[in-house]
């Protein structure tokens, strides 16, 4: 709302949808018949977009797709830089570059289930000259406290 301040105080929520539709590619011939013989591979597809293939379990097959991990990981990372790049703006940095390799944990309990516990962005930017990184560091509580994303998960960030 900061580019529209009279909207401040004027709604109390604005809802919003947004759809998906995931699609499992993995059936082999035989469906779900037999635990090992299908994929847990699907295809991600939103309204005007490309397809996206991913997998649910990649160290069954190798790392060569995407997976539901490596997609939510990125989306925490994503949405974290589109707020930082904003407000560094907003304060008067000028950055020439940003790169991020977040790194998240998750634990496995002995019955199978697994969760997110918590995870880390970890930017690395590149400002003109004359700009102070410490105020772009300082940034980065402001980004936790805006960001969907980052603002709809159960775990530190």
């Amino acid at each position: 709302l900061g580019k529209l301040p009279w909207l401040k105080g004027k709604f109390m929520a604005i809802l919003q949808d947004y759809t998906t539709q995931v699609i499992w590619m993995g059936n082999r011939g035989q469906g779900t018949k037999t635990y090992g013989w299908y994929a847990r591979s699907w295809d991600l597809c939103s309204p005007g977009k490309p397809v996206k293939t991913a997998l649910m379990i990649p160290f069954w097959v190798g790392p060569a797709l995407h997976n539901a991990k490596d997609l939510f990981i990125s989306t925490l990372s994503a949405y974290h830089m589109a707020w930082y790049l904003h407000l560094a703006r907003e304060a008067g940095l000028c950055f020439q570059a940003y790169q991020d390799h977040s790194i998240a944990q998750s634990e496995t309990l002995t019955n199978g289930v697994s969760r997110f516990v918590a995870a880390t962005i970890r930017p690395q930017i590149t400002l003109s000259n004359g700009h102070y990184p410490s105020r772009a560091d300082l940034l980065h509580q402001r980004v936790s406290e805006l960001a969907f994303i980052v603002r709809s998960v159960n775990f530190p960030i």
